[in-house]
């Protein structure tokens, strides 16, 4: 993709040489395939409009990239980690066994995680969190007893559904998309439909019931896509009346070949997802190792490009392939320039 050079007047920062001794000079990045296209695109910009190589950025999921990012501190090591999901108690803990200590926490904005089928396929425009529990839970409410799954289709629970065969893709477990899912979609439904409810009137502690309400059914109508969302939209080229999900950029990208899935009778679009109104949105962040800045040439300023207002405000490029901006991005701006980590310290 081309861009067209950012004038200095455009942007409050400077572009710096890259004379920093350093054992390598371009900032490596790894993570979310959510996160990929809006990184590779800031990457591009970065590197068109600074004296600072085009940074490196790789997918793989929000869990390997934070792995990685964990591993340690030295050139070696990845500077940044993209995730669709906010850093877990345990990766924290991981990273600091490595002697990542300092770690600065960036939120770039939001997403919508969507539901779309083939541009031709079925229409899906009566989905609520309860309808997706139902056909991918591996035990549902049948006339109030929690039954194994007996759901084929998905007019088998509602009638305003196609009386088409349950097939869906969904991310892999190493993505931060699936734990949004989870809990957004899949554990809302298991409380809605009173599935976990009955889960705890039949002996379960309420941790077990929870954990219980995240299960997927095992028959193939649910399949995990462990790749980035290339994959699941050639699954879903593969099958005329499979759904699968997809980050809101990806779908955005990819309309002439998909047509998305209301939810709770509601379109994703960023203005429907700014509002508040479409239920499935996560906050989408990177990480920055605290410790590179300084040695690895350009990584400060790779960070306060991406999360200026010209970049990821909401007139900016990330925003027309999808970011819905963070209302809160100055306060961003200026965590990112005060190099603020987590905990407070900076």
């Amino acid at each position: 993709m081309s861009f067209i050079k950012f004038t200095t007047s455009a942007l409050a920062m400077a572009a710096m040489s890259a004379t920093t001794a350093a054992a390598r000079d371009q900032v490596q990045v790894a993570g979310s395939s959510t996160v990929l296209p809006y990184a590779s695109i800031v990457a591009e910009a970065f590197g068109e409009n600074f004296d600072f190589p085009t940074p490196v950025v790789e997918s793989g999921g929000s869990s390997a990239g934070l792995k990685r990012f964990c591993q340690g501190v030295g050139t070696e090591h990845t500077d940044i980690a993209n995730a669709s999901r906010a850093i877990r108690e345990k990766e924290i803990k991981a990273c600091a066994e490595n002697g990542v200590t300092d770690i600065i926490e960036v939120r770039i904005g939001y997403d919508g995680i969507v539901f779309a089928s083939q541009f031709d396929g079925p229409e899906y425009t009566a989905f609520d969190q309860s309808d997706l529990f139902n056909a991918l839970a591996p035990k549902v409410m049948v006339d109030g007893a929690l039954v194994d799954n007996p759901y084929t289709k998905w007019s088998d629970f509602n009638a305003d559904l196609p009386d088409s065969e349950i097939l869906a893709f969904i991310p892999g477990t190493k993505h931060g998309t699936r734990e949004v899912f989870e809990e957004k979609v899949i554990a809302a439904g298991c409380e809605a439909t009173g599935a976990m409810e009955a889960m705890i009137a039949g002996g379960m502690s309420e941790d077990d019931a929870e954990d219980a309400c995240l299960e997927v059914r095992t028959d193939g109508r649910s399949v995990d896509i462990d790749g980035d969302y290339t994959e699941t939209l050639a699954s879903i080229d593969a099958n005329a009346n499979a759904i699968g999900v997809f980050g809101l950029a990806f779908y955005e990208n990819n309309t002439d070949k998909l047509k998305v899935a209301t939810m709770a009778g509601v379109e994703p679009t960023t203005e429907t997802i700014a509002a508040g109104d479409y239920p499935v949105s996560r906050p989408l962040f990177f990480y920055i190792k605290k410790a590179h800045i300084g040695v690895i040439p350009g990584l400060k300023e790779y960070a306060e490009f991406f999360v200026a207002d010209e970049i990821a405000g909401p007139d900016g490029p990330l925003a027309e392939y999808g970011l819905v901006s963070d209302p809160e991005l100055a306060s961003t701006q200026e965590s990112v320039s005060g190099e603020q980590v987590m905990g407070g310290g900076s």
